[in-house]
């Protein structure tokens, strides 16, 4: 019961493991992209109130194990991490 986390009306222990993959597989996560991707999804993670646990980028897809509050939904929390990070990876990579 220590490691559980509270809100007003809620005490809560959430743990996901997401595993997001690019369109058709593609090996898009290698090189530079591969360490901005980390950075950018530990932000957008931050930003949200979400606390990446631990990520593994492989070079056609990306394990997450993320602690989401149960005031967000795992899916529009997905959503959200995957479109913005979408849009900031491509404009760094210009």
């Amino acid at each position: 019961m220590d490691n559980w986390q509270s809100l007003s009306h809620v005490r809560w222990d959430c743990k996901y493991h997401v595993v997001i993959v690019p369109k058709y597989r593609h090996k898009v996560f290698y090189g530079k992209s591969r360490s901005k991707v980390g950075v950018v999804l530990k932000q957008l993670c931050q930003q949200r109130g979400v606390e990446l646990i631990e990520g593994h980028a492989m070079p056609d897809h990306i394990h997450m194990c993320l602690s989401i509050p149960p005031k967000f939904s795992v899916s529009h929390t997905l959503g959200f991490l995957k479109g913005k990070s979408a849009v900031r990876i491509h404009r760094q990579l210009r």
